[in-house]
């Protein structure tokens, strides 16, 4: 096993080996609790998927954050493209979206964000940085694995993991889920 130093706690720094990340919005707001801003998500996914050699094995939307168990020869790159791929997907959605109650005040967080960042950007939906962690054995990511779909249940959204529809847990179960999937063996 390798030792990693202080910076290199949260750096992809092995190709192609599977790593559990989370993304997270901007002060934890709950921006994925309409249908169509997981599907942006989704959709992007599995974009990576096709055209990015994004190996998903697992993965959990939850209202203010994402997890994955992945893998990929260039991960912080998957990971920057999809993060400013569905920020202007996502942004563009909430502005044109008529049903969107919380539609000023996600707004104002977005751009607050953008010019508080170091980027000064015109907004911002991501924090910055994704937290990958190596699972370098199979221990490492049952607990991970299990982390991940537990979590809507914890959260109380659902009772057992395969009812949260933007998760793998169904897939786990044996039923067939909204993305593809290659199994931790």
């Amino acid at each position: 096993m390798r030792a990693y130093s202080m910076s290199d706690k949260y750096k992809a720094n092995a190709p192609n080996e599977i790593h559990f990340i989370t993304m997270a919005i901007v002060q934890w707001a709950d921006v994925f609790t309409r249908r169509e801003y997981c599907e942006i998500v989704c959709d992007s996914l599995s974009y990576c998927q096709k055209s990015k050699d994004l190996t998903l094995y697992a993965w959990c939307i939850m209202t203010n954050h994402l997890h994955l168990i992945c893998s990929a020869p260039t991960l912080p790159a998957v990971v920057r493209d999809f993060k400013k791929y569905t920020a202007k997907e996502l942004y563009k959605s909430i502005r044109e979206n008529p049903q969107e109650s919380r539609k000023g005040w996600l707004l104002w967080l977005m751009k607050s964000a953008g010019e508080l960042s170091s980027k000064h950007e015109i907004y911002k939906l991501w924090q910055e940085g994704y937290h990958p962690v190596l699972l370098y054995n199979n221990q490492l990511m049952e607990q991970k694995l299990d982390y991940l779909h537990g979590n809507p249940v914890k959260a109380g959204f659902v009772s057992e993991p395969e009812q949260w529809n933007y998760s793998s847990a169904i897939d786990y179960a044996g039923g067939k889920g909204r993305l593809e999937i290659a199994y931790i063996q």
